[in-house]
């Protein structure tokens, strides 16, 4: 598996990992070859709000030209052509991959949140202890 090119526009919005825009492109792709227009309607659905519509089609450009995705136009007598993208192999090879990293991490930040919530109820509505406001204690 060759590891993909990384564009200027997939850089991580509010807590979400690297290339994030490239796992959830993936994605929506494998449930349904689209047109670049239902992706980026359909995004915001996992996390990425705001994303940048020239930014999307450079992604799934990228991503075609590193064999991720395949795209062929689609011809319609109701308006212009629109160019309509499907995972290849390759995709699916990467879809799995991210899908793995994405449950190691999940089970990452439920182990901290576990923590963080025992923290919590423990010292109840109290005040943090004096050397931080956050409940959470300093260690030297």
């Amino acid at each position: 598996m060759k590891q993909p090119t990384r564009t200027a526009t997939e850089e991580p919005q509010g807590g979400l990992p690297r290339n994030y825009l490239r796992a959830s492109l993936l994605l929506l792709i494998a449930e349904t070859p689209a047109h670049g227009y239902d992706l980026l309607e359909q995004i915001a659905q996992l996390g990425l709000r705001n994303v940048d519509p020239g930014g999307l089609y450079r992604a799934l450009r990228v991503m075609e030209q590193d064999g991720l995705v395949a795209s062929w136009w689609e011809h319609s007598t109701a308006g212009p052509a629109r160019r309509s993208y499907r995972l290849t192999e390759e995709g699916v090879e990467w879809l799995h991959a991210w899908a793995g990293a994405l449950r190691e991490g999940r089970r990452y930040l439920s182990a901290y949140l576990s923590r963080y919530d025992r923290i919590v109820d423990e010292n109840g509505d109290e005040q943090a202890p004096p050397s931080r406001q956050d409940g959470l204690e300093i260690i030297p």
